[in-house]
């Protein structure tokens, strides 16, 4: 049998680091390395549902770095 091929391309998650559970998800080279940005998190800390005062909602930008993939 012929040895299978690995695709060039793969789909990773960048997932927020301020634990909101909030994640993109991208494709980048296998060559390239792991990839980190600085993206707005829609899931803050502050929503007006649970600060229903006139309160300024704070958008803010957050780290997202590449999760490694789970062996099952």
């Amino acid at each position: 049998m012929a040895k299978k091929v690995k695709n060039r391309i793969i789909i990773v998650r960048l997932v927020s680091m301020a634990m909101t559970g909030f994640f993109y998800t991208m494709r980048r080279p296998r060559t390239s390395s792991p990839m980190g940005l600085l993206k707005y998190d829609p899931i803050g800390p502050l929503s007006l549902e649970h600060f229903p005062q006139s309160l300024s909602l704070v958008r803010k930008k957050v780290l997202f770095l590449e999760t490694k993939k789970r062996n099952r």
